[in-house]
């Protein structure tokens, strides 16, 4: 008993070094912007904005995430993929499920699109204190940001799970740091406190609805890093999560927020930056320090979800497979993407090159947040109604839901001075989802309809009566029931196959892995058998990747003609479709080129499927978009 509460305290610790980064980051810079839309802080406005605070992280971290979302997992892994690949094998009709695809891939671009700012605006934050201890320091707040997060970038490929037991012990810091400072500025403000009760934000909005609702663009800034509590569920389960969150997280920004508002209502003035006013001037540069450190856990919990989101979209048909390698041989859910962290930590540094100040990127901030957590919302509703008929969650995601729209909405009017960075890259990210998932629909169909059907391809089989060649040929295809371009190619060139061709075939299951499905790998004749052909199909998850040699030994393990094939010693097929541009398509042009450039780009199938190269051939097709 002893060693499982240790066990699930170390759980606890290294969740809060990696989950709860960016929204425990959030006191450095939201209060500021919230306080910034309520014009003279009186006493009422003062109270009414920071019951407001409170009250969105019950609601919509508290409510919508720890109590409905994160009790959804699709085997472990969260996240709106997650709830995508739940959602989609049970959807009523053809319309509903491409909506809800445009849906998923929406939000997606969205939570990417939040991924590029929050790194950027949450080290830049902290290292804002420079300029607060030593307005002489205010030149080397730019470069000390700069050199931060090209370190943290860096530091990736250690993977979350290091980082995490690195970093959770400094974040139990960070959170002692909030929690102290906020409790010492309301021991000289006592009466602050009663801003938790949701009478003052209530009262606040019927007195000035218009200040209220515009207020909400900025409040939303205090619930970022909610979706990445979700996205990396499959890091660390949901109970470790929850803890971490109403014990040590919550309870600590509750404390923090007011802290700052009872500063602020002490010194009006200390709204331009009420996180370091509340901190004693000695102690600014070691909370500078730990501050900083934060900001990199930070921008670590996003970037973790962006590769977690990355990897779903790739096995979900959504995005183009990108080369992922695991940096953990007990979690399956720590992954680490190089092109994507890369390209990541540039579009950061642009971004910090052109803002050049954290209350600059505020405004660039909730537009993403909102639409992400509405999109999220949107097929959780959608699933409870059409797959699980839970009337009662599906009712309470869409109050919750009118919530986020009404913060979506405050935020609209932010597109102009900001808003417009992260939905540009959430269009441009979206954009390639549609070309990809697109292009790749119209592939498969040409495929199909140069492919033989299985059945019409033995038929053929006992006409031609092919040469037999000694040793096995294993043609890969994901489609059980047509005979493999390479495979027809072969018999066409030389008349003639291996002695045993085995035309191996998967499919996708809508769950991260296929370890409960039955029958994972079935050995089957084919409908019309041909001596010494036989189909081998494997279900695999969209978090997995084919491994030919598991696949192989597991077949052997089935049937006894197959016991003696070695892997080692077999010839592997790949039929390779070469799309290209179709005058006649009803794809725009545009889009059939974006398709070419991100068929190049995606990773090489012999490598992504673990094949021998000195044994594989691939065999090539022209295919019209």
């Amino acid at each position: 008993m002893t060693r499982q509460r240790e066990a699930g305290l170390a759980t606890v610790v290294g969740a809060l070094g990696v989950v709860f980064g960016d929204i425990g980051t959030s006191p450095l810079y939201a209060m500021r912007s919230v306080l910034g839309e309520g014009g003279d802080l009186t006493r009422d406005t003062v109270y009414g904005l920071t019951s407001m605070v409170i009250w969105s992280l019950v609601l919509v971290v508290t409510c919508l995430y720890v109590g409905l979302l994160m009790r959804v997992d699709n085997e472990g892994e969260g996240g709106l993929l997650a709830l995508f690949g739940l959602l989609r094998g049970t959807l009523p009709s053809r319309r509903v499920a491409l909506a809800a695809t445009f849906v998923a891939m929406i939000g997606a671009a969205m939570f990417l699109g939040d991924s590029a700012i929050t790194p950027a605006i949450s080290v830049l934050s902290a290292a804002e204190g420079l300029s607060v201890a030593s307005p002489s320091l205010h030149v080397i707040v730019l470069p000390f940001a700069l050199v931060i997060l090209m370190g943290v970038f860096l530091l990736q490929h250690k993977g979350s799970g290091a980082i995490g037991k690195l970093y959770g012990p400094a974040m139990i810091v960070w959170f002692g740091v909030l929690a102290v400072t906020g409790a010492a500025s309301l021991l000289r403000g006592p009466g602050t406190a009663a801003a938790v009760s949701p009478s003052y934000a209530v009262l606040f909005v019927v007195r000035e609805p218009v200040t209220a609702f515009v207020a909400l663009a900025s409040v939303i800034l205090t619930v970022t890093g909610a979706e990445a509590l979700y996205a990396d569920l499959g890091h660390f389960d949901r109970k470790a999560i929850t803890r971490g969150w109403l014990v040590f997280v919550l309870p600590a920004l509750v404390v923090a927020y007011l802290g700052e508002a009872a500063e602020v209502l002490r010194d009006p003035s200390s709204a331009g930056n009420p996180f370091y006013a509340v901190v004693p001037g000695w102690a600014r540069i070691p909370v500078l320090v730990i501050a900083t450190i934060a900001t990199v856990i930070a921008s670590e919990a996003v970037i973790a979800g962006g590769f977690t989101v990355l990897h779903q979209a790739g096995g979900l048909g959504l995005f183009p497979y990108l080369r992922t390698r695991h940096t953990s041989s007990e979690a399956a859910g720590q992954i680490y993407v190089p092109a994507a962290n890369w390209a990541l930590g540039l579009a950061v540094l642009g971004i910090v090159l052109a803002f050049r100040s954290s209350e600059k990127l505020a405004s660039a901030y909730g537009l993403a947040v909102s639409l992400t957590i509405l999109t999220t919302t949107a097929l959780y509703v959608t699933l409870m109604v059409v797959r699980d008929r839970a009337r009662l969650r599906a009712a309470g995601g869409v109050v919750l839901g009118g919530v986020m729209f009404c913060f979506f909405a405050a935020a609209l009017p932010k597109f102009v001075s900001g808003g417009w960075l992260p939905t540009l890259i959430g269009v441009v990210l979206f954009v390639v989802m549609w070309t990809w998932w697109s292009g790749r629909s119209r592939l498969a169909r040409a495929r199909r309809e140069e492919e033989l059907s299985a059945k019409a391809f033995v038929r053929d089989l006992h006409q031609v009566e092919p040469i037999r060649l000694p040793g096995t040929g294993v043609f890969l295809t994901d489609d059980c029931d047509r005979a493999p371009m390479a495979l027809r190619t072969v018999l066409e060139l030389g008349h003639a196959l291996p002695e045993r061709v085995l035309v191996l075939s998967w499919q996708l299951a809508d769950t991260p892995t296929a370890e409960a499905h039955e029958n994972r790998v079935q050995v089957r004749d084919f409908e019309e058998p041909y001596d010494g052909v036989v189909s081998v199909d494997v279900t695999l998850g969209y978090r997995e990747r084919l491994d030919v040699v598991k696949v192989l030994e597991a077949a052997g393990r089935q049937n006894d003609e197959l016991s003696h094939v070695d892997p080692g010693a077999a010839y592997y097929f790949l039929s390779a479709s070469h799309p290209q541009v179709n005058r006649s398509s009803p794809m725009a042009r545009w889009r059939q080129r974006l398709f070419l450039l991100l068929d190049q780009l995606s990773t090489d199938r012999v490598a992504q499927m673990q094949l021998p190269r000195d044994r594989t051939v691939t065999v090539g097709r022209d295919l019209d978009l």
